[in-house]
């Protein structure tokens, strides 16, 4: 089977190698994937790309046309995939899969780098001050942490958490069993009791902007947020102005909604038209890092690995594990 891969980074190289394991011939190409290098494609039965190649509707279109009959997506969401132009186009889908103690670590590791001020630390230090002045910080063992969605990410953040001795509530509407380690509870609770907030849920048209003014407005005063999942899960405006209120008493963010064209790029000669960011990044209680929470090499290698596989299994007609089938 032959497949076109797009968005290839240097990291995923010596994991491309395995493509011959799994009978695929496999032609890289670093750039995203665009109506300018879609032809690439062609005579491919299989397509598979990071999570910033355009995947609109023209687009699979287009690949349709040109014989492509399966997508495979390097990355664990797919917000960024036409579904329905998929299924239209009669273009099979998959995702990846990776063990989630990557996410959940860097989530807990932000709860802390915030309730020890890290990040004042670290800048003082830069310019060789090492004063204590406004560094007083807080005990996770004497907090509530709310976990929103109870999935594996999450139920690794719970599992986590336990060794702090914090209390853990948890909210998750399609959990199928309780989480070990949490109270399970529902949103309200969530927002009303929680001193830090973490969010695990993917991004659906229902559940935009969860985190709104409405939102924001139930929540304890100096509330700490945690963003590791995607970014239009908060509303960019409404935590701006909590911040600025001091109702968020900090956020830790590794996805915001405003990185689409900045994420994973190196843009210091460049003009940067994303104001959300820039002034996200200014207050001294806000740590935004660039959407790596996932980047580990056991992820990395995870991610390029369920692309293989998922190819393999198209093209010999087996079951897969990865299909998007909803």
């Amino acid at each position: 089977m032959k497949v076109a891969a797009f968005e290839v980074k240097d990291y995923e190289l010596k994991d491309f190698e395995r493509a011959g394991r799994y009978g695929l011939e496999v032609e890289l190409c670093a750039d995203n994937l665009t109506a300018g290098n879609v032809d690439r494609a062609a005579g491919c039965e299989g397509v598979t790309t990071l999570g910033f190649s355009d995947l609109s509707a023209p687009m699979i279109e287009r690949l349709a046309g040109l014989g492509v009959k399966f997508l495979a997506t390097r990355t664990v969401g797919f917000n960024h995939i036409d579904l329905d132009a998929c299924r239209r186009c009669g273009i099979r889908v998959s995702n990846a899969y990776y063990e989630p103690y990557n996410v959940a670590d860097f989530a807990v590791m932000l709860m802390l780098m915030l309730l020890r001020k890290a990040k004042i630390s670290v800048c003082r230090a830069l310019v060789n001050d090492f004063s204590l002045d406004g560094m007083c910080g807080r005990e996770m063992r004497n907090l509530t942490v709310g976990v929103i969605g109870a999935g594996k990410i999450g139920r690794a953040v719970i599992g986590n958490l336990q060794g702090f001795g914090c209390r853990v509530l948890a909210y998750d509407p399609f959990a199928k069993e309780p989480a070990d380690g949490a109270e399970m509870t529902d949103l309200d609770t969530i927002y009303k009791e929680s001193d830090i907030i973490t969010l695990h849920v993917p991004l659906t048209p229902q559940n935009r902007h969860m985190i709104d003014a409405a939102a924001i407005a139930k929540m304890k005063d100096g509330v700490l947020l945690i963003n590791t999942a995607r970014g239009g899960l908060v509303d960019t405006d409404a935590l701006i102005a909590a911040l600025e209120s001091q109702k968020v008493g900090g956020a830790g963010l590794d996805t915001i909604e405003a990185e689409d064209g900045v994420a994973h790029i190196d843009l210091r000669a460049r003009i940067v038209d994303k104001r959300d960011i820039f002034y996200l990044k200014q207050f001294p209680n806000v740590i935004f890092t660039s959407h790596y929470a996932f980047f580990t090499e056991e992820a990395t290698s995870a991610m390029v690995e369920c692309a293989l596989k998922s190819m393999n299994a198209f093209g010999e007609g087996k079951v897969n594990p990865f299909e998007i089938t909803a």
